[in-house]
């Protein structure tokens, strides 16, 4: 497949990203792209003190959360981010990490992304790019993304390649799955089945194919696909398995497990 390469405007850093020529993943870069279309020099600094007053609680200033050092406005949400909503403990500080890991406890509730997989760091840009467009954006967080004079930190880069890298893993998976549909499956007590289809996978194709086991060495797991048969190229590839028991064109195979 032919690959392009996209330049990603990235919180006033571009990031080139090589990517699969796949529509949606370029709707999705162009659109993270729009995240960083205000210069920071436009918005004033802010320190964690000065964030913490605008928590929403009495006497407070405002009811702000930061997203990657992005200080915005979610007063309009007051009963979500508000005292007594479910989503307050976000109010008054950065806790990029939590969007994704979920992990709500005071020690979760930080903006180190240490760890996390680029897969995490583009869940965390789409929540990026949510409060972008519902929220009013009013300022810098000086700390781990910005310095003192609003300008992009190590740490920050270091999160954009992460993106980087996370966005094309994603291009590649979603290249596979058209490549590789995934199988109609049903399950009982007894054991399951699995077949392809026309539509199997969500992706409309004028082929069937017939059920093979994929093993991803990166995350060591097994799912099923349907690939063309009588594919003496893919027949062949260390990646796919027949289904033991199952005849090599059979669309359909009995099967105790994936």
């Amino acid at each position: 497949m032919a690959r392009c390469l996209i330049a990603v405007a990235a919180a006033s850093a571009a990031v080139l990203l090589a990517v699969c020529d796949l529509d949606a993943v370029i709707a999705h870069l162009l659109a993270l792209s729009a995240i960083f279309s205000s210069s920071p020099d436009a918005l004033p600094l802010l320190n964690q003190q000065d964030l913490s007053r605008y928590d929403g609680e009495v006497g407070s200033q405002g009811l702000y959360l930061s997203v990657l050092g992005q200080v915005f406005d979610v007063s309009k949400g007051r009963r979500h981010y508000g005292p007594g909503g479910a989503y307050h403990f976000f109010a008054g500080r950065d806790a990029s990490r939590a969007f994704v890991t979920g992990d709500f406890t005071e020690g979760g509730l930080m903006d180190d992304l240490s760890g996390l997989s680029p897969s995490q760091v583009v869940a965390l840009y789409d929540w990026l790019s949510f409060y972008q467009r519902d929220y009013r954006p009013v300022g810098r967080l000086i700390g781990r993304y910005y310095s003192d004079t609003g300008k992009p930190t190590e740490a920050l880069r270091q999160v954009e390649a992460a993106l980087a890298r996370g966005l094309e893993l994603k291009a590649e998976a979603e290249a596979d799955s058209k490549r590789f549909p995934s199988c109609n499956s049903e399950w009982s007590a007894a054991g399951g089945r699995v077949w392809c289809s026309e539509k199997s996978g969500g992706v409309q194709r004028p082929w069937a194919g017939v059920p093979r086991k994929m093993f991803n060495a990166g995350s060591r797991s097994i799912r099923c696909v349907c690939v063309p048969g009588g594919n003496p190229e893919l027949s062949a590839s260390a990646a796919l398995q027949e289904y033991e028991g199952c005849p090599p064109l059979a669309e359909s195979c009995t099967v105790h497990s994936f």
